[in-house]
């Protein structure tokens, strides 16, 4: 088994869209370590993250986090310890087109 610690996935979502973040790929396991969330913007806004498993249809027991406050300029972090399999994905959300989302962990093949 390789292991490979790495930058699973990086976006800056339209406003108010469901976007898949990263999709582990297949005959790969994946353990995600952090979710960084960074607005961009003078004005505060909320996000969601979300987890597919076999990367089913959006739906309300997936979300991680919901209309999450994130203030102006600034960053929120959390260190989540998440076991994903072949083919689930995570998908982000912003209200606002300011906020970026970076995914990290280790993918072992």
């Amino acid at each position: 088994m390789a292991e490979a610690y790495k930058v699973l996935g990086q976006s800056a979502p339209t406003a108010a869209t469901s976007t898949d973040l990263y999709t582990v790929a297949a005959a790969t396991e994946t353990i995600v370590s952090s979710v960084v969330v960074c607005n961009r913007s003078a004005t505060a806004t909320t996000f969601r993250v979300s987890v597919a498993p076999d990367g089913a249809a959006l739906a309300d027991s997936q979300y991680l986090y919901y209309d999450t406050d994130i203030p102006a300029y600034d960053t929120f972090v959390a260190t989540l310890g998440l076991t994903l399999d072949a083919t689930d994905k995570v998908r982000v959300y912003a209200t606002l087109a300011t906020v970026s989302f970076s995914l990290f962990g280790m993918e072992i093949t």
